[in-house]
């Protein structure tokens, strides 16, 4: 028997109970640049050449990846928060500092 735990509160979720699976998907913005004629006209063998040469060496490390997909299982509380809060903006702790 296989036994689920909803990812945002723990709790146990019984076989015959709503569950809900969140899938979520983070990437980097690319947005195409628009192609000009100063574009067609430039040196692209001598880009090549620099970027070659500001190249990382194979014992770098690696860097932090542009994509990531997550799989959250949640029950019907959890949901709702999430989608009530979803970038959880209300549980940051927000700092009240003295005016002395």
């Amino acid at each position: 028997m296989l036994r689920i735990f909803c990812d945002g509160c723990g709790r146990e979720l019984a076989e015959r109970e709503d569950r809900h699976i969140l899938k979520l998907e983070l990437f980097t913005a690319n947005e195409p640049a628009e192609l000009t004629e100063d574009d067609l006209d430039a040196d692209h063998l001598e880009a090549v050449g620099e970027l070659l040469q500001r190249q990382t060496p194979l014992d770098a490390p690696p860097l932090e990846p542009s994509y990531t997909r997550l799989r959250f299982d949640l029950c019907g509380s959890c949901r709702k928060r999430f989608l009530r809060d979803p970038l959880a903006r209300e549980t940051v702790t927000k700092l009240h500092f003295s005016t002395n």
